[in-house]
């Protein structure tokens, strides 16, 4: 298997910046198209563990829209072949001095697009 394929890379990272700014400005219709539509795609988030894109959306429904504005380091995509790539980031937010985010994406390439499968978001104290 070829791992980081400059053209499936490049896929994935502009579909990260997508999902990246779709987040920060609450468009969560794009969001909502980012996760795959199934009842397998997890989302643990830093006080919710959702199962299945109906909990998901639920939540990305219902969240308040104030404040998500946070600055990224040390964004890493892998992809392994051409359907199959991992993101992970840390960020931080204004909001939340001493602390430090974490988030981590399985995106799969579908028919009608890549969609992340499964998502993992925590925050930690920054120990930098």
């Amino acid at each position: 298997m070829e791992i980081n394929i400059p053209a499936v890379k490049l896929e994935v990272e502009n579909v990260f910046r997508e999902y990246e700014t779709a987040l920060v400005n609450n468009d969560v219709e794009t969001l909502d198209r980012l996760f795959m539509d199934a009842p397998t795609t997890i989302r643990y988030g830093g006080g919710e563990n959702l199962y299945g894109y109906a909990e998901i959306s639920s939540f990305r429904s219902s969240r308040s829209d104030t404040n998500l504005e946070r600055k990224l380091e040390r964004t890493v995509v892998t992809a392994y072949g051409t359907d199959f790539a991992t993101a992970s980031t840390l960020f931080y937010r204004n909001t939340a001095p001493g602390k430090i985010g974490r988030q981590m994406q399985t995106w799969v390439r579908m028919e009608d697009g890549w969609k992340v499968v499964a998502a993992h978001v925590s925050v930690i104290g920054d120990m930098s």
